[in-house]
């Protein structure tokens, strides 16, 4: 893949601000390779991606930053620029259900994800062989209901030991405690059917049969200390009908969660998402 870098921008909306940061990269000799714009007619922000060839500029990422900050300080900008050479650091955490996590592992392995992931956490010792056999290390962390600070504690470790950018719940059945969401605001991301908040708690696919449900959908969000309430990322439905099982509905139900599970996640590792307030500008 071409080397890139990535710029994302978020800031009051204004006359010149594509111009300013066009001058700049065209000054110094930069190929935006990719280019997107959003301005909110509500809140009066701007959001923008830039993608420019990294071994079209003159200097390094450091130098960059250091070149851009005074345009940054005179438009506002809450702004980042990352290496597409770099990628980001991402631990995935499991319970027993094995779909998501295999799904993003064989992407991660044929490279249509490209990250490092360090370690997968999972409360059960369930899907350990299945992680292993890519050579990642597995880190079995149980949960003791009357003691579920101990837990975290020992999560929170191992993220910070691996130096991770990202957490991604690939159906892991535990609640985030408030803290640590606010720790990694933006950095946990999170899969779910799309039946809350009708139908909550366990077998929500057998709630959803005897309702006769039309529409099987999964939604991928940011984790916030509101329960399945974060920032959504990307949802999908599939249509089902009476025909359909239980069993069928649970088979469609994990094929969507998987794939806009991937879909998020991809977007998150290319730097597409930008948040505003309890939503996302994906470009």
């Amino acid at each position: 893949m071409e080397r890139v870098y990535r710029l994302t921008i978020s800031c009051p909306d204004r006359v010149g601000i594509v111009a300013k940061v066009g001058q700049f990269f065209s000054g110094h000799g930069g190929w935006i390779v990719e280019a997107n714009h959003y301005s909110d007619p509500v809140t009066g922000r701007f959001f923008m991606r830039h993608c420019i060839r990294a071994d079209s500029l003159p200097f390094d990422l450091a130098t960059l930053k250091a070149e851009f900050a005074p345009i940054a300080e005179e438009f506002d900008m809450d702004w980042q620029v990352n290496d597409s050479g770099a990628p980001k650091k991402v631990i995935l955490m499991a319970s027993k259900e094995s779909h998501c996590l295999v799904d993003l592992l064989h992407r991660w392995h044929s490279k249509e994800l490209i990250c490092d992931i360090p370690c997968v956490i999972s409360n059960h010792d369930t899907l350990r062989s299945l992680v292993e056999w890519h050579g990642i290390p597995f880190f079995h962390v149980p949960v003791d209901p009357a003691n579920k600070a101990e837990h975290f504690a020992r999560v929170n470790a191992i993220v910070e030991e691996h130096k991770a950018d990202t957490i991604v719940l690939a159906r892991y059945m535990q609640i985030i405690p408030p803290e640590l969401c606010e720790r990694y605001h933006g950095q946990v991301i999170n899969i779910h059917h799309s039946f809350l908040p009708s139908f909550v708690g366990a077998k929500p696919y057998h709630q959803a049969a005897e309702r006769g449900v039309k529409l099987i959908g999964a939604t991928c969000h940011y984790v916030t200390s509101e329960l399945d309430a974060g920032p959504i990322i990307d949802q999908d439905v599939i249509r089902i009908s009476h025909n359909d099982t239980v069993e069928d509905m649970v088979r469609l139900g994990k094929d969507v969660e998987k794939m806009v599970l991937a879909r998020g996640v991809r977007s998150h590792l290319e730097d597409r998402v930008l948040l505003h307030g309890n939503k996302t500008i994906v470009f």
